[in-house]
Order: C-alpha cells, then structure tokens, then sequence
C-alpha cells in the first residue's frame, strides 16, 4: 500500500521568500547596502544636472519615476519581472551615465551631453584634465570614468532587484505609502510647491533629461541635410579676385582669435575693471601711434570650449554649433574667407600654436603655409596647457610672415595663453628679448600651480582675469611695436569661458575689434554703427558671429 506523504507548502512564484536570518553584522551591512542602494536610485532621479542647482533641497522631492518603479515592483509578476527589472536597471543606469555627463557639459560648455557627435571631445577634455592636474591623474579619471559607464548599468539592475523583493515583503506598508507620497506629488504639481532655488517637490526630471536626449538624437539626424542645403547657399563662391577685398589691396590683414576672450571680460565686475584698463591704455596708445579702432560683439555659436566650431563660423559664414557640422563644412568645399584673400592675392598663412600634430584639415582652409607649435621656432617651456606664448606667436608672425620685401599677406592666429586652465601666465618681455623663447624658462613655474588654482573659484577667476589681460597687452604690444600702414588687425572672442568663470546665464557674446592706420579701411565699415575704440560697451552692435564673413567682404570688395 502506498504511503502518502504530507503536502509540501510551495511559495507561489511571485511571493518573497522568507527573509534569511542573518547575524547582525551581516545584516547591518545588507542594510546599508539597500539604504545605499535606494539612495543612488533616489540621486540618479533627481540631481540637477548644473552645479549651482545643488543643495539639500535639491534631493528633498518626490520623483514620479520613482513612484512608477515601484508601482512596477508591485504589478509585475512571473518571469516579465526578470525582464521588466532588467530594462529598467539598464535605462536608470544609462539615466545615470547621462545626469554625469550632463554635470560636466554643463559646468564646463554651459549645454548638455550629445550623445551622438559628443564623443569626439573626449580627446580634448583628457589633454585639459593632463596639462591641469597631471597624466596620472588623467589616466585615473578615465579609468574611473570607465568603470563607472561600464558597470552603473549592472549595479542598477542588481539594485533594483533587491528594492523589488523588499517591495514585495512589505507590500502594504509599500502600497500605502506610494499611495500617499503619490498624493503628495499631485498636490505639489497643481500647487507649484517648490523648495530652495526654485526646484519643484514634484519632480519629473528624469523623464525631461531622458528627453532632452532624444531630442538631441532627432535633432542631429535631420541637422545633416539641412546644413548641407544651407552650405549651397553662397554670393561670394564664383566671385573672381579681382572683384574680392579690392579696398584692402596691399594690407597685412591679420586675424586674431583671443581664446575665452567673452562679453564678461569686459562687462562683469569681477573682470572688466582690469581688462578695461588694458583696453582704455591700448586705444590711447594706438591712437597716438596713428591707429584707430572700431568694436562690437558678435554672437558665438559656442561657449566655454569647442574653439574650432567658432573659427570655422566666422571664417564660412555658416553656423557651426555641433562637430557634425564641423566635419561636413571640412569635408565640403564652402568658399571661407580665407579662400577669398588667396584668390584675392594674398598670401595666406596660419599659426596654430596649440597644435602639437598634423592637422589634415587645414587643407580646407587653403593656407600657403601652416606652423604650429613644433615648426615655430619655439625653444621655451610649456604653460600647463598652452604650449607656445602668445608674445612668441606674436614675435613669430612677424618673423615668418612679415619680412621686409614681403607679398601682403592673410594670417590666422589663435592666441592660446587665456586657455583653461589659464595658469601659468608669462610676463611681457621686450620685443628684442624674446628670442627662441628660452627667456621664458623660469616664467613657467612661477605662480599657483594649475591643479590648486582650480580647486578654488576666486583663484581660477582671478587666473582668467590675468590671462585675458595678458593676451590682450601681446596684441597691443604688438601693433604698437610692428603696426605701420599696411597692417590691419581683426581681433575677437572665440567664445565665452565656462560657467565655473561666468555663471549658466552669461550670453554667448564675444568683444570683436579691427584696427587700421589707414583711414580708408575704417571709413569702409563706417555703416556699421561700430564704436569707437578698443572696447565694446553696452549698446554696442551684437551680430551673429556666421554674419561677419559676407558683411566683411561686401564692405571691403
């Protein structure tokens, strides 16, 4: 006969097992691990993604997504937990992933993350972070960097399984108080309610940082043919030289980016007393050299770094405010300024002091001659992130390009020393000492070093001051010394420098200057409404910076 044993109770899928007693060290820490846990969760939900939108309150919000998972952890059930777990670790992760980097564009370009064409800046940002604070603390942060992009999503996904279980052993407790705190939500929406700095209680910000990245994604998909039809559109490409730039027959026509060179140099207090004395000096000087000088703004495309994107602007009369943009206008065959003064006569060359490589590119741009910091002639030390000295680059135009006897030339020349991190700054020297630049070997170790200016925001401010002042005194310093009749200079602002120096509602204006003796160049542009001077004040002309090319060449043909 056969014996039947007692029914076996079997938890029904979906149940929690019963909790496993622990000794309580290890309960403490598997505790402390849910706690952390939940509190990474909460972060990824509703930090600011700026820097200055930081505080206690901040964190104090209840997150609409938060109520879904949970809401999630409680509905599903089966093996689709498994699934839905798994999809919503990875998406809060990958939400993570982009609250970082959204924190450091932000704080650094005043935009946040492009998850498509913003890759290409990973280069750059690691020779900033290595002139700023070292190579090993470089390869560090890239390591930790990787780690952390690598793993959130696995870690996320792991945490919310854990989350789940607890959800479901208390789930009660865990349905009333979503309940109430989904109360709470709706209340605060209707009502505004919000904490310090005007962050609302009801938070969905999550939902809107997703967003704005699938934004960004359709944005970029579309912005490829519509700048390319935008590029077509030309009045100068088939204009033969001898219909180019005839009022400037004759001049050395130099083009002067000054780098983070901004409207907040010369218009906030924290700077524009010190950068307007340099700029108030040089006038009087220049003025009693025979010189004048006309200003204004011109609005940049970009802010706080992405240089290149600001020349090709200015030089292409198109707007390039992405690198998508920049590879298509370099991989076309758009008519640039540049391209005008070589069909024009001139011979056009260009100094790129920070280029420490082979740049392809500047094929596209139709110099004669290209130097960079390896070719120039530069003997001296490095300053963190510049390599060669804005007065040297200065010295070196001259020896290079404006020999007695010499063809009327073109020249682009980005000044570099008002660079992030903007410490070490050399000292003016004499013309006749610069040499090969070893005159500059002690200049490079003098002051903070760069990895304690940035640590400290009334240091890395007042480092930006000094810079601007001293890039703009090497310019002065030069038209002063080398300017004769046939010298014209266009000097601007790339771009603002990053919110850390300007805060996250500076405009993306920059100072633009041109400076003549000859009347007759000045006399040109007298339409344009410009001021007077080397500096830009309020009510001052504000342009788009991709305008300046046909307005240029219309006035000078």
């Amino acid at each position: 006969m056969a014996v039947l044993s007692p029914p076996v109770e079997v938890p029904a899928p979906d149940e929690p097992a019963a909790p496993v007693r622990r000794s309580w060290p290890r309960a403490a820490l598997v505790w402390a691990g849910t706690l952390l846990g939940a509190g990474v969760v909460l972060f990824t939900l509703v930090t600011p993604d700026r820097l200055t939108q930081y505080s206690y309150g901040a964190f104090l919000r209840v997150p609409i997504e938060g109520l879904l998972l949970v809401a999630l952890f409680l509905a599903v059930r089966g093996r689709a937990r498994t699934v839905v777990l798994s999809v919503a670790g990875v998406l809060l992760g990958v939400l993570f992933i982009i609250r970082l980097f959204n924190l450091g564009f932000y704080t650094s370009l005043s935009r946040p993350f492009d998850p498509i064409l913003d890759w290409v800046l990973l280069d750059p940002a690691y020779g900033l972070v290595k002139s700023s604070l070292g190579e090993a603390a470089a390869v560090v942060i890239t390591v930790i960097l990787a780690l952390i992009v690598l793993s959130v999503p696995v870690v996320m996904t792991l945490t919310l399984r854990r989350l789940s279980r607890l959800a479901l052993r208390h789930q009660v407790a865990t349905t009333r108080g979503t309940a109430v705190l989904a109360g709470v939500w709706a209340l605060c929406a209707v009502l505004n309610v919000q904490v310090a700095n005007g962050v609302p209680v009801a938070s969905d910000g999550a939902v809107g940082a997703l967003g704005t990245q699938v934004s960004l994604v359709r944005r970029d998909i579309g912005d490829g043919e519509k700048f390319g039809q935008q590029a077509q559109i030309d009045a100068f490409r088939d204009a033969p030289g001898s219909q180019l730039l005839t009022a400037l027959r004759g001049k050395d026509v130099l083009l002067t980016f000054v780098e983070s060179y901004g409207r907040d140099a010369v218009q906030n207090p924290q700077y524009a007393p010190q950068v307007n004395a340099v700029l108030d000096d040089g006038t009087r000087r220049l003025a009693a050299a025979g010189f004048q000088a006309r200003s204004a703004f011109l609005t940049s495309p970009i802010t706080g770094g992405g240089s290149w994107m600001a020349h090709e602007t200015l030089l292409s009369g198109l707007w390039v405010d992405n690198n998508q943009r920049s590879s298509s206008l370099l991989s076309g065959d758009r008519f640039t300024l540049n391209a005008a003064f070589r069909r024009g006569g001139w011979h056009v060359a260009g100094i790129m002091p920070a280029n420490d490589r082979d740049w392809p590119e500047g094929k596209f741009f139709q110099y004669h001659d290209l130097y960079d910091s390896r070719n120039i002639g530069y003997k001296g030390p490095k300053f963190s992130y510049v390599p060669v000295p804005d007065q040297f680059t200065l010295a070196a135009y001259q020896r290079l390009e404006r020999q007695p006897g010499h063809a009327p030339t073109f020249t682009e020349i980005p000044l570099v020393s008002s660079h992030a991190p903007w410490t070490p700054i050399p000292q003016l020297v004499g013309w006749d000492e610069v040499g090969d630049g070893t005159v500059y070997k002690t200049m490079s170790t003098e002051g903070d070093p760069p990895d304690s200016v940035i640590r400290t925001s009334e240091k890395i401010r007042t480092a930006y001051r000094n810079s601007i002042v001293y890039s703009l005194s090497s310019l002065i310093s030069y038209v002063e010394q080398y300017g004769d009749d046939n010298l014209v200079v266009v000097f601007l602002g790339d771009h603002q420098p990053s919110p850390v120096i300007v805060g996250d509602t500076a405009s993306h204006d920059v100072p633009i200057t041109i400076v003549a003796r000859d009347p007759n160049v000045l006399a040109k542009i007298s339409g344009w409404g410009w001021q007077d001077g080397l500096r830009p004040a309020d009510g001052a002309p504000v342009w788009r910076m991709d305008q300046f090319r046909d307005r240029f060449l219309t006035a000078y043909r």
